[in-house]
């Protein structure tokens, strides 16, 4: 089989933005095999969406995080009814992922915490953190998670809210 122009375009796409949709198979799946079938699911379903994807209406990364989370999350209800079966806790190897490689030598207890709290997350919570650690906007976050700007400001308020009071009970059971 010869490949077409369009499929030549998607692989160039698949390629240059593969690191979101590991980023997404890294916070969604527990294990590396896990990790690697959700990675392949979302790239099969990508490649199907494909021949409608309109650069008018949406940026390339925005439409592949929009279909990326999709899959990711109908994936984890289909396996599970239990959200803890299905999510690996955020460790400091995500920190790699999520950070685009920059990790960090030796996480502290500060450091654990957080990961802890983020993985305890419900899925949409989840990938809005996910998002809002890429430093994506506001209007970004909200148009790949079909929800208003005014709710993607409101629930990362409420998120940080929280993640302020369980770091500062974390801080003073530690003594830090």
């Amino acid at each position: 089989m010869t490949d077409t122009p369009l499929q030549q375009r998607f692989e160039a796409r698949l390629r240059e933005h593969r690191g979101i949709i590991l980023k997404v198979a890294s916070v969604y799946a527990a294990g590396a095999e896990d990790r690697r079938d959700l990675a392949q699911e979302i790239s099969l379903q990508l490649w199907r969406a494909f021949p409608g994807y309109d650069a008018a209406k949406a940026k390339f990364s925005t439409w592949l995080y929009r279909i990326a989370l999709n899959v990711a999350i109908s994936q984890r209800r289909r396996e599970s009814a239990s959200p803890a079966a299905c999510l690996e806790s955020l460790a400091p190897h995500h920190l790699d992922t999520i950070g685009g490689g920059q990790g960090i030598a030796e996480p502290d207890e500060r450091l654990a915490a957080l990961y802890r709290f983020i993985g305890e997350l419900d899925a949409l919570n989840r990938a809005l953190v996910l998002l809002y650690l890429e430093d994506k906007r506001y209007a970004e976050i909200a148009e790949v998670l079909g929800i208003s700007e005014t709710n993607v400001a409101t629930k990362l308020g409420r998120i940080k809210q929280t993640l302020r009071g369980r770091m500062a009970g974390a801080t003073s059971t530690t003594g830090a």
